[in-house]
């Protein structure tokens, strides 16, 4: 099983962990609530998780311009 982490304001790889059996407790997402995990990960067919973060460029030009928080998608 492979865990892909997307930034989900640009799409870019920020990494990837492999392993035989993650728990949610070791992946963190536990702590999520229904919504933010159906809004979060998608399961695919071979057992590989995708997760939607944010990456330390998209999470930098929020900070230095708030007003990008009404875009779904930047390009950087």
């Amino acid at each position: 099983m492979q865990v892909h982490y997307f930034c989900r304001h640009c799409a870019t790889m920020v990494g990837k962990i492999e392993g035989e059996l993650l728990t949610e407790e070791e992946l963190g997402i536990h702590r999520l609530d229904e919504n933010e995990k159906q809004e979060m990960i998608t399961y695919s067919g071979n057992g590989d998780i995708q997760i939607q973060t944010i990456c330390e460029n998209c999470q930098g030009a929020f900070e230095e311009n708030p007003d990008l928080h009404q875009y779904d998608f930047l390009i950087h």
